[in-house]
């Protein structure tokens, strides 16, 4: 059963703000991040259909996954596609055919169910301790905080207004404070006409099945990076954000199911998807529900809003990503400082981890890149070290940490 079953009814209350969370989620991955899929179609010289189908694979395979998995661990399993996969696929489409691009995703995906029904990925995350997760969560999360205010240089008027909303809300009624912050942000950006609407047409998407090819070429300079770079620079940090806020699902079921979602998506064009890192932190902290038994709800709504953007393809997600950056940065910022301060306070909660998980804090927060693998397996691993050469052995499995993990995040 998971950690946070509840049997209490469902109120109408209760839903408004995981809600909104999961909405909040799944702007802040269009807006954010999801110009990476569009540069990588245009470097491959994909056709206006083609691309389309890319989105709306993508989006409807993130989509249902999230919502299976939170309906079925009732925990908000936010799923999303591999941002550091498609950063990668910018450069890696431009010296690989498009149908060989789709064997390597099919490869790399059948390596994810392999890896999940193996058990193998779990026996890992068990073995890193709660302080070290929450060092690297809080240095990975450390750049949205600090993004939330950097924007004031830019654009000093929406910033200022989103930052002194969300104190005073914060202050007369903090439940409603990242929902009000949402409303007034749009209102605010419509009445400057900054999001232009009127060019706007719903067109279903229309999926294009492309046969694969398998080579040698793309197996190893196509599936073999996309599989290690979703690997450390997704499933692990994702899975560490779940078990940060005190949600205990196995990462064997997520891998598993996602790797299968991915496989059936690949001949439409969806490269990796994956289970998600910062947007899920955002519907898994306090901010999507006090009630962390209520948490769920966000990954349902997470998933609904990707699968009605992904059947209109490129429209709705063209609208997300015409928002300013710097509406986005802010509202990801402010949305993340609850989870950001349960990390920092679980990083130095126990003095026996403390060193290591500051060292683990500074090591992610600097986003180190070498070998082409990310910031956030970097700082796992120089966490790791750290603790190993401070405390002379290596963790022992975690087992008894659920309710420390529930206290940071409630």
């Amino acid at each position: 059963m998971p950690s946070h079953a509840s049997t209490s009814p469902i109120r109408l209350n209760d839903l408004t703000h995981p809600i909104v969370a999961g909405l909040i989620s799944v702007i802040v991955n269009y807006g954010g991040t999801f110009i990476l899929v569009f540069q990588a179609a245009k470097v491959a010289g994909l056709s206006p259909e083609l691309t389309a189908s890319w989105v709306w694979s993508v989006s409807i395979g993130v989509g249902l996954t999230g919502l299976y998995l939170s309906w079925r661990y009732r925990e908000p399993i936010i799923t999303a596609w591999s941002t550091p996969a498609a950063a990668f696929l910018v450069t890696a489409l431009a010296t690989t055919s498009y149908a060989e691009a789709i064997g390597a995703y099919i490869v790399s995906a059948l390596a994810f169910v392999i890896l999940g029904l193996s058990g193998y990925f779990e026996k890992v995350i068990r073995l890193i301790p709660l302080g070290i997760a929450s060092g690297l969560l809080a240095g990975i999360l450390l750049q949205f905080g600090i993004g939330a205010f950097g924007g004031a240089t830019i654009d000093p008027l929406l910033v200022g207004l989103l930052i002194v909303a969300y104190v005073l809300l914060k202050r007369l009624s903090a439940r409603y404070a990242v929902v009000g912050i949402l409303v007034l942000g749009l209102v605010f950006l419509l009445m400057q006409d900054r999001v232009n609407l009127s060019g706007l047409t719903l067109a279903l998407a229309t999926p294009v099945f492309v046969m694969p090819e398998f080579s040698w070429n793309a197996l190893l300079s196509v599936a073999l990076p996309l599989f290690l770079i979703t690997l450390t620079g997704q499933y692990m940090p994702g899975m560490l954000v779940l078990r940060n806020d005190g949600f205990k699902t196995s990462a064997n079921p997520v891998v598993t199911v996602t790797g299968l979602g991915s496989l059936i998506m690949a001949p439409f064009g969806s490269h990796a998807f994956n289970v998600a890192a910062i947007t899920a932190a955002i519907a898994t902290g306090p901010e999507a529900h006090e009630d962390p038994s209520k948490r769920w709800i966000a990954g349902i709504a997470a998933g609904v809003f990707y699968v009605l953007i992904g059947v209109f393809g490129v429209t709705l997600a063209a609208v997300f990503m015409a928002f300013p950056a710097t509406f986005i940065t802010t509202l990801a910022g402010l949305a993340l400082m609850g989870t950001i301060g349960g990390s920092l306070a679980g990083a130095v909660a126990d003095p026996t981890h403390r060193e290591a998980a500051l060292i683990t804090f500074l090591a992610s927060a600097a986003n180190i890149s070498l070998l082409g693998i990310g910031g956030a397996f970097w700082g796992l691993v120089i966490g790791m070290v750290a603790y190993i050469a401070l405390n002379g052995r290596l963790p022992r499995r975690e087992t008894a940490n659920v309710s420390v993990g529930e206290g940071a995040a409630k």
